[in-house]
């Protein structure tokens, strides 16, 4: 551009970042010829005098529950988020850490190369190195999800005690007893949160507790076909299903009906769910949580971690459990 302008590349830059120095016809000229040439200004270098890049990364595993299954969950909450970052002049980001790699490797990489000023990590282990690893390096972050390591971090958590507690309570009172809890893979936080709730409740209205009846599961429709098909082949049939992941119960009302059996009245079917159950017939009853709202409280939590925005001193550290609601439906019919 400068050379296309006859002037200095030095001239070029002040006029592009309004220094006071640059007479106005040559700003005027240098800003109509970036125009007219489609000129986009360097993020890196600009990053690197300000010393911030004005991004926040959101780390998204491409293996994660739900993820490439249709569910709506990550976008409700990505749009959340932005409508409150875009009030500070923020911009989300999605890094998707691929699962041909290791996420600790991915996240490696990130924080060598300074992509984004702060991150959200999702897809919480019950024993996170990646916590570790960003507090020692001094990045802000928040989590979406609970770990037990714990470096004083931010969290917002969906309410997965409250959930299977208020699931059993009405699965108890419509008269059934083995009743199964889908979990996710091991390492995940959310399998020890639901089970040890589970166990807890399950004493708490006398209910023996049985190993058979914790069924980990694939995510996704096909984990829920699967589900279905592990359920109803058990020598001593259970009677209803408590799942987690919003794509199961597509899952579960194919299976049962590729088996001859009706939803809600051969399995009793409860879980949290998006919008898009009310697809299913019968409809389903579910608990569902407003991700938009989640994901400004996401994004809010991530500003006090962030110094040049942050004014408290020491900013506040925010860990919540976000609570469900409950959508009344035809999937869980008391016990004939």
């Amino acid at each position: 551009m400068a050379q296309h302008l006859g002037v200095s590349i030095g001239t070029v830059s002040r006029a592009l970042n309004d220094k006071f120095d640059v007479k106005p016809a040559t700003r005027e000229r240098v800003l109509k010829a970036a125009a007219e040439l489609g000129y986009v200004p360097n993020q890196a270098g600009r990053s690197l005098r300000q010393g911030n890049t004005g991004l926040v990364g959101f780390v998204l595993e491409t293996s994660s529950e739900g993820m490439m299954q249709g569910d709506l969950f990550f976008i409700r909450v990505f749009d959340g988020m932005q409508s409150v970052l875009s009030e500070y002049g923020l911009h989300l980001m999605v890094m998707m850490s691929p699962s041909s790699e290791k996420s600790d490797e991915y996240l490696q990489k990130i924080v060598g190369r300074r992509l984004a000023d702060a991150l959200v990590l999702s897809s919480t282990r019950r024993i996170d190195p990646r916590v570790d690893l960003l507090a020692d390096q001094n990045i802000p972050f928040v989590m979406l999800g609970r770990s037990q390591t714990d470096r004083g971090q931010p969290w917002l958590d969906l309410d997965f005690e409250g959930m299977v507690t208020d699931a059993i309570e009405r699965l108890h009172a419509r008269g059934h007893r083995r009743i199964v809890l889908a979990v996710p893979r091991q390492e995940l936080n959310l399998r020890y949160v639901m089970l040890d709730t589970y166990r807890t409740q399950l004493a708490r209205h006398g209910l023996a507790f049985d190993e058979d009846l914790v069924i980990e599961t694939a995510p996704g429709d096909n984990g829920g076909v699967a589900l279905a098909h592990h359920i109803m082949e058990m020598e001593d049939r259970p009677s209803a299903v408590i799942f987690s992941d919003p794509i199961h119960p597509f899952g579960l009302y194919r299976g049962l009906t590729e088996m001859g059996l009706v939803p809600g009245k051969d399995l009793a079917i409860l879980g949290i769910a998006t919008r898009l159950a009310t697809v299913l017939s019968p409809n389903l009853t579910h608990y569902r949580v407003r991700l938009f709202d989640l994901g400004r409280r996401v994004a809010q939590a991530l500003i006090h971690r962030l110094p040049h925005l942050n004014t408290e001193n020491p900013p506040p550290v925010i860990r919540e459990r976000v609570p469900f609601t409950l959508v009344e439906g035809e999937s869980d019919l008391p016990l004939e």
